[in-house]
């Protein structure tokens, strides 16, 4: 069970070294600037492999269960479904249902860990092989496995690291569960933090906030949803960018020795890629040779 790209090196995995009786993907989708409907990552890669794709609406109907039992499965494979799963399902399968959760839980539950975690400043992140009960990620774990982040992480970077490490932790991990030699841990829910899903609006940037929070969100937000701000009343993106010292007013754009920085509510972020409404991305060099003006403003 998985939908996006981050889950099909797992079903990859899983075909190499296991008989896969079905996957379940989310139904397709209108995607992109054109919105046409589109296929997963996850069914794209089970139809290139001739297994059956199903794609319930609403797995929680009793059709959708009575469907999945049909398919006799010794256990069901979770990574970035999309939908939460019932406890009647979640028990279908003779070994339960497990997951493929991008953190080490209980740091960061929920749908978007890869992004908390560079966001919060984290030096480490990594997999976690759990039990899946009806709870959002609090079932017991049967093994991590950590990975550190690069001080120019973005979400992209990490997303694709966790992947791979996912589906390899998978594929070791799963034997022992199969023949019962590993048994899952309980988790110090005392310990727990949330990684809730991201709204687009997130994207904007606060300027009130300090620069090393800002310049975290840029790499946490790349590629999606990607920051911006205003200014002249277009957007424009913040693709890339450091921190300096100093301090000045919130949101006022300056040069600092030959430099462009914007002041927040602590420390200078320093930008070195943008793409204003309409054109390319450019360096910093290059936009403010096109927009000379742009030193001086103040953006909200």
């Amino acid at each position: 069970m998985g939908t996006p790209d981050f889950a099909v090196p797992a079903l990859k995995q899983l075909l190499q070294n296991y008989h896969v009786v079905g996957v379940i993907t989310q139904p397709n989708r209108p995607a992109g600037r054109s919105r046409a409907v589109q296929q997963s990552p996850v069914k794209q890669a089970a139809l290139e492999a001739g297994i059956a794709v199903l794609q319930p609406e609403k797995i929680r109907k009793p059709e959708a269960a009575e469907t999945l039992r049909k398919l006799n499965a010794d256990v069901f494979v979770v990574a970035a479904f999309g939908q939460i799963l019932p406890q009647a399902v979640l028990d279908l399968p003779a070994h339960g249902s497990i997951n493929i959760h991008a953190s080490l839980l209980p740091r960061w539950r929920g749908a978007a860990p890869i992004q908390a975690a560079i966001r919060a400043g984290d030096a480490e992140t990594g997999i976690t092989i759990m039990k899946m009960n009806a709870g959002l990620d609090t079932g017991p774990m049967y093994r991590q496995r950590a990975i550190s982040i690069a001080a120019d992480e973005t979400g992209q970077s990490l997303h694709d690291k966790l992947s791979q490490l996912g589906a390899d932790l998978l594929i070791e991990t799963l034997p022992e569960i199969l023949n019962g030699t590993l048994l899952p841990q309980p988790q110090d829910d005392t310990l727990a933090t949330l990684a809730p899903r991201i709204a687009k609006e997130e994207g904007r940037i606060d300027w009130s906030r300090p620069a090393i929070e800002i310049e975290r969100t840029v790499r946490a937000f790349t590629p999606w949803p990607g920051t911006y701000t205003y200014w002249n009343g277009k957007l424009l993106k913040i693709l890339n960018s450091e921190v300096s010292e100093g301090h000045d007013e919130s949101g006022r754009v300056s040069l600092k020795d030959h430099h462009l920085v914007i002041g927040t509510g602590e420390g200078l972020f320093a930008p070195t890629r943008l793409q204003i409404e309409g054109r390319s991305a450019v360096n910093i060099d290059d936009f403010l040779r096109g927009h000379p003006d742009f030193a001086g403003m103040q953006l909200l």
